[in-house]
């Protein structure tokens, strides 16, 4: 049987770090096949105060799942939604997210939701309940 394939955003992965059943369940079904963003990488190394034990921790996970880096599709993608949607500081992680799963033709799991409901060229899966 296949695996889903998936593009989860940094707050699952944040959820499964924090040993959040959910999430837990989500990385360790093998019912799917996880990616993530490269910025979803930065975004969790860059994170002030981590201690090396968190650091290996994060890359171990990182090294069990697929990180996409941003090619030239993805960037397209990008340009449209900036120009479709319009361009904020806020937005510009968010938009790299949504232009990865459009062009990888993979549905997002995200808990923050209201960033990417607007977003008509991607698909959003559904989110598990965090208690």
């Amino acid at each position: 049987m296949a695996k889903v394939k998936l593009l989860v955003d940094t707050d699952i992965i944040i959820d499964y770090l924090k040993g959040i059943k959910p999430a837990r369940d989500l990385f360790r079904s093998g019912t799917f096949d996880i990616y993530c963003s490269v910025l979803s990488k930065k975004e969790l190394l860059s994170t002030v105060g981590l201690s090396d034990s968190e650091r290996k921790k994060i890359i171990g996970l990182l090294s069990k799942i697929k990180v996409l880096k941003i090619d030239n599709d993805i960037n397209k993608k990008y340009s449209f939604l900036i120009d479709k949607y319009g361009e904020r500081q806020e937005t510009i992680v968010d938009y790299i997210i949504a232009a990865t799963a459009w062009a990888k033709n993979l549905p997002l799991l995200t808990r923050n939701r209201k960033h990417f409901e607007h977003i008509k060229e991607i698909k959003l899966s559904p989110v598990y309940e965090t208690e």
